[in-house]
């Protein structure tokens, strides 16, 4: 029933961000008048994303910590990371390919009618953190309370790792105590989240009012052969994990998703992965997934299995070459599809993640970087459909790995109260 009712409140909550921030930007009298306006509705999105970020590290590092302490030994732990990691490159691969051929199949970018900018000026992307080496370095904290207050995921992820496989290996006493801790601090951070994704439907309005304010509706119209050619590849892509789980784990992954529609949409409308983990999480457990699974695959994969940010990767830069009237043959193609494999490794956490990935890689390929400018108007719409799709792919890789590691939990007893649950939602769908 809560399920539902998240689901229609945020609906609603995106159709009335459309009629308000269109009647601003209608009614507003100019630009700057109807951005100052939609500066207000930010606050919405700021609190609500704000709220989410500030349950992230505690939710992380308990529910990790617990469930490595839980599975006994480090074999185990590479197990699980090597079954997730082979998986996450499969599925990157896969939505590479996938936006290289419709971007050549779609033309999204030929023949088109509008100004091509010649600078980058105003164009602020940290393309230095690109950096392989510095990425690497980036990775293991040097402070782990400046990590989570940071909420450097994969930093947490990694003292976490270090901490749950010691604790592991205390004798039965002291283990007991401290993972017991563990826990329980994890169930009182999903309690916390129940009580924060209540602001959701608030945090989604603010979100497309303040986007729509500020750019109208037209902008959809003029770049609406992109947007429908980059939503057609995200909904084929769609369909291969769904098949691609159906394949692992049956008929249940359609339960599944009927579970994370909730963080589905939540994901889509504020476009940002943060605001949909820890109820990700909640669902993936009531799915039947251990939370030691759940804990270490999930972060992981916002780290390295950013489907949507992939396929968008390869649709710009071939979009970008088309505008220009810039020719590419096919092998130059392929070795961009290889190189962003490559780059697009470790971004999590850099503002517009995927334009930075192509604003470092076009130069290698005699593309101007400048072109990204082209889509900035819109990419609030198009980073919706990216964070639907990563979070989407995450789920099933967790709920895939889950299966392989007979940590599922279906069929048996303790989770029946799941499966009853998880019908239910389903007959009232």
């Amino acid at each position: 029933m809560k399920s539902n009712r998240l689901t229609v409140m945020v609906l609603l909550a995106m159709v009335l961000g459309v009629i308000v921030g269109y009647l601003v930007h209608i009614y507003a009298g100019s630009p700057e008048a109807a951005k100052d306006i939609a500066s207000y509705f930010g606050i919405l999105t700021d609190v609500f994303l704000r709220m989410i970020k500030m349950i992230i590290a505690p939710l992380v590092f308990a529910t990790l910590v617990a469930g490595l302490a839980n599975m006994g030994d480090a074999k185990s732990v590479g197990r699980v990371g090597s079954r997730a990691l082979g998986w996450f490159i499969a599925a990157s691969f896969c939505s590479l390919f996938l936006g290289l051929f419709y971007a050549n199949v779609l033309q999204p970018g030929h023949g088109l009618n509008v100004e091509l900018p010649t600078s980058a000026a105003g164009l602020e992307l940290k393309t230095s953190s690109l950096n392989f080496k510095d990425f690497i370095t980036h990775v293991f904290p040097k402070n782990i309370f400046e990590a989570m207050a940071t909420n450097e995921v994969l930093q947490i992820l990694v003292f976490a790792l270090f901490f749950g496989i010691a604790l592991g290996y205390l004798n039965h006493q002291k283990k007991h105590m401290l993972v017991g801790l563990m826990e329980e601090t994890s169930h009182v951070m999903l309690r916390v989240t129940e009580y924060v994704m209540r602001f959701a439907p608030l945090g989604v309005f603010g979100s497309v009012a303040g986007t729509i304010a500020t750019h109208g509706l037209g902008m959809l119209l003029v770049f609406g052969k992109f947007l429908l050619g980059f939503y057609i590849a995200l909904a084929t892509l769609w369909v291969l994990l769904t098949i691609a789980g159906y394949i692992v784990l049956g008929k249940d992954v359609f339960r599944l998703l009927s579970l994370i529609r909730g963080p589905l949409l939540v994901g889509f409308f504020t476009a940002s992965s943060e605001s949909t983990l820890p109820k990700l999480m909640e669902q993936l457990e009531k799915f039947g997934v251990k939370s030691r699974i759940t804990g270490f695959v999930l972060p992981l994969g916002y780290s390295f299995n950013l489907d949507g940010s992939m396929i968008y990767t390869t649709f710009l830069a071939i979009f970008i070459a088309q505008a220009y009237g810039i020719e590419m043959t096919m092998t130059a193609q392929i070795t961009m599809l290889l190189v962003l494999m490559i780059s697009s490794k470790g971004i999590a956490g850099v503002p517009r993640a995927a334009l930075v990935v192509v604003a470092a890689v076009l130069p290698m390929f005699g593309l101007p970087e400048a072109g990204i400018l082209l889509i900035l108007g819109i990419d609030h719409f198009l980073d919706m459909g990216r964070t639907l799709t990563n979070v989407l792919g995450n789920a099933i890789a967790t709920a895939v790995v889950a299966k392989w590691e007979g940590e599922d939990g279906m069929g048996q007893a303790e989770d029946t109260v799941f499966d009853a649950e998880a019908a239910a939602e389903i007959a009232k769908a």
